[in-house]
């Protein structure tokens, strides 16, 4: 299995928090929603269908999962058809939250897609299983004009079920599968967290999805759903709230956020998020005044060495580009377009050894097949550079530059 070590299973748009708490389904619509202001879904929009076995899987686990389970019984025969090189080969790929199914028919998917496939199977096979959302260092990307933190989740998986047991989950030899490296995890905290969070924090996977590729009515479906589908967790309506100031709906964008706010005072993206709304709407001063606010809580925002290490390198002045680079990779290193920057101005410096160890580092920090193919496209360059660099049959004593 090709795990990468950034492993985030949930993409939140517009600076959402990840949180969780249990709750059920609900069945009423809240009155924040604005289902008439957008154009009805083009596809179905049902977070339970993220659970669902298709055909192929449930024929996965008649042939080669029964032969696992038989030779090491339930649990660890099916984390071993899973997960084992010889079987399914999966590789990581954060570009689209999948379904269980979509997930085992592609072999690939993020923390949350392979969350919700071994626990489609779990389910078929009748172990215990218990979703746990893990409290990670806060992580940020950035996609077209958008801001994204994201969270993690694993899954642990216990013996079967027996009819009319009631047993504690200590008692049920829990065993929790991360695709995280365990040295990311060490000294991490977790909590337990119930089926209708993590299919929120699906629905609201796939929002941020839709919303980053400009289709913004089917994001609008999807934060509903996740909305409905847990109404406490608050992510939801802070991408529900950014899907209503992309349609010019300020007015319910305000309303949602404070709604946010109205229960986590400090939330720092709901806070951001109401800071530009309340610009939208014309009223300076209450932005300037929660814009103070928020910049004592969180003095240097996400990207801002980025931002001004670009901006250094359209000037040549590459060598300030590289420690504006290298300071957001102080606090970010699992953001691979940082990696890059840092190669592209090490390159200019030419330093030809530190831009392709910064290429090989974005690489191996890739979250996507396509950025993979990209970065491995770009190392390959660099080393053919590096290889006509040195001297007939001889030895490239230092290749770096000033």
């Amino acid at each position: 299995m090709d795990v990468r070590a950034r492993c985030w299973s949930l993409v939140l748009v517009g600076s959402v928090l990840l949180g969780g708490c249990a709750s059920t389904p609900s069945d009423q619509p809240s009155p924040l929603l604005r289902d008439a202001a957008f154009a009805p879904p083009t596809e179905p929009v049902d977070p339970r269908q993220a659970l669902t076995l298709s055909p192929a899987m449930r024929e996965f686990a008649a042939g080669d999962m029964a032969r696992q389970i038989r030779a090491k019984g339930p649990r660890d025969g099916l984390i071993e058809a899973l997960y084992a090189r010889e079987w399914l080969q999966l590789e990581y790929d954060s570009e689209r939250t999948r379904t269980a199914a979509e997930a085992f028919e592609a072999r690939r998917g993020n923390c949350m897609s392979l969350v919700l496939m071994t626990a489609a199977f779990a389910r078929h096979m009748g172990l215990n299983l218990r979703f746990n959302s893990v409290t990670l260092d806060e992580s940020w990307t950035r996609a077209n004009g958008m801001f994204f933190v994201a969270g993690h989740v694993n899954i642990s998986v216990g013996r079967p079920s027996v009819p009319g047991e009631t047993a504690l989950f200590d008692s049920l030899g829990l065993l929790t599968i991360d695709f995280l490296p365990p040295r990311l995890l060490r000294g991490q905290r977790s909590y337990a967290i119930d089926e209708a969070t993590l299919l929120a924090m699906f629905a609201n996977n796939r929002a941020a999805e839709e919303l980053t590729e400009g289709r913004l009515d089917q994001a609008y479906w999807w934060a509903r759903a996740g909305v409905q589908t847990d109404p406490r967790w608050l992510a939801s309506y802070n991408t529900l709230a950014v899907i209503y100031r992309r349609r010019g709906l300020l007015d319910a964008a305000e309303a949602t956020l404070r709604a946010v706010l109205e229960r986590e005072p400090q939330n720092l993206q709901a806070m951001s998020n109401l800071v530009l709304v309340l610009g939208d709407l014309g009223r300076p001063q209450q932005a300037a005044e929660l814009a103070r606010q928020l910049a004592q809580i969180q003095p240097v925002p996400p990207y801002a060495y980025f931002d001004q290490g670009v901006e250094a390198m359209r000037q040549g002045q590459y060598r300030s580009a590289r420690e504006l680079f290298s300071k957001e990779i102080a606090r970010a290193a699992y953001v691979s377009e940082f990696h890059f920057w840092l190669a592209l101005a090490n390159y200019g410096l030419g330093d030809l050894g530190g831009a392709r160890g910064e290429i090989a580092k974005a690489l191996e920090n890739s979250a996507t097949h396509r950025e993979r193919e990209l970065y491995g496209a770009k190392l390959a360059w660099l080393n053919e550079q590096r290889r006509a660099a040195l001297p007939p049959g001889g030895r490239l004593v230092r290749d770096t530059g000033p």
